[in-house]
């Protein structure tokens, strides 16, 4: 492990070229590049997740670190660990402070593996429109997060807004053994389904898509049953034309499924960890066609998927919004009634 303080993004560049030498050339076996833009609070459960998901998918983990962004001297400190307790591969967390902050890519850019998919994970609020992120811009793959945001239900409207071929969100992917045991339920008959319920708190993003995957998939409108006695998710109901019903519940990392004039059967539906859900995102790059339907139908918008994945760099400084909403003038000598 090399650590540099007050460093600029040269010498990274050098100590990380030093460190793959001593090492034996490790670079040869990476996959893809992943870049995780994080607040200092959860650095370390970020590494946590990143060394699970790198560990099955063999990657340069470029972690950032973005703080104290109107501070009035830059500086860059850097930590690189090459097959150390960050995975197998190379890792490079950068603390960035001051204006630097705003531009990460100066860093970053000449850190990029080569020739490989970048993917890029906020384990924080993103940017209100990815775009104006060039970490986002420069990802093939961009994964958030709705239920790291104070209205979960209101990111993921901005998310199906912003969306563009590539983008996706983890609570997507906390459904995806939801989906798979709602599916499957359905390998034994060929019943239209007529009416749905989500039963689930009233935040919970993972309903929410979950309500839009049924729409999408079933071409219903289900209902939300509003329950905020449960932490998450709880049942899913499912009504068929010919007046059988399905209801799938959890309980304690199993779930119920209950089937009209069939025995109750219990099937496994445990909580995954953050790495686990990390690393099931980085098994795809390309884009996910049923989360942008999805999404869309959840944000009341269509033909997400039909976008262009090609997404344009736009500047937007996030200190100047702040000013600007605050009434404090942005240039000396101005003064605002």
């Amino acid at each position: 492990m090399i650590g540099l303080w007050d460093t600029t993004g040269n010498e990274v560049v050098k100590a990380l070229a030093a460190e793959r030498r001593s090492a034996g050339g490790v670079a040869s076996g990476m996959a893809l590049t992943l870049i995780v833009v994080v607040d200092e609070k959860r650095v370390r459960e970020a590494e946590a997740a990143a060394t699970i998901a790198s560990a099955a998918h063999p990657c340069r983990l470029l972690i950032v670190v973005r703080s104290d962004v109107d501070r009035d001297r830059n500086r860059l400190d850097a930590e690189i660990v090459v097959g150390g307790r960050l995975g197998p591969g190379e890792a490079v967390v950068a603390r960035m402070y001051g204006r630097l902050a705003l531009h990460a890519e100066s860093v970053v850019m000449p850190l990029l593996v080569p020739d490989v998919p970048v993917v890029t994970w906020w384990h924080a609020d993103p940017p209100a429109e990815i775009a104006t992120d060039f970490l986002g811009v420069v990802a093939d793959r961009r994964i958030t997060d709705a239920a790291q945001a104070d209205d979960p239900i209101e990111a993921l409207r901005r998310r199906a807004h912003d969306y563009a071929p590539g983008d996706t969100d983890l609570a997507w992917t906390r459904i995806t053994l939801w989906r798979t045991l709602v599916a499957g339920a359905f390998d034994t008959t060929e019943a239209q389904v007529t009416e749905a319920t989500v039963v689930a708190p009233s935040s919970d993003p993972t309903a929410a898509l979950m309500r839009g995957w049924l729409a999408a998939r079933l071409g219903i409108d289900p209902q939300w049953r509003h329950a905020d006695e449960y932490p998450r998710m709880h049942e899913v109901q499912l009504r068929c034309a010919n007046g059988d019903e399905l209801t799938l519940t959890r309980n304690d990392g199993m779930a119920v499924f209950r089937r009209s004039g069939q025995e109750d059967r219990l099937l496994p539906l445990v909580r995954r960890p953050l790495g686990d859900e990390l690393a099931e995102e980085l098994r795809r790059l390309d884009a996910d066609q049923v989360y942008a339907e999805a999404l869309g139908a959840t944000a009341g918008l269509t033909g997400l998927e039909h976008r262009p994945a090609q997404r344009v760099h736009v500047w937007k400084d996030p200190t100047e919004a702040r000013r600007a909403e605050a009434g404090i003038s942005t240039h000396p000598g101005v003064a605002r009634a």
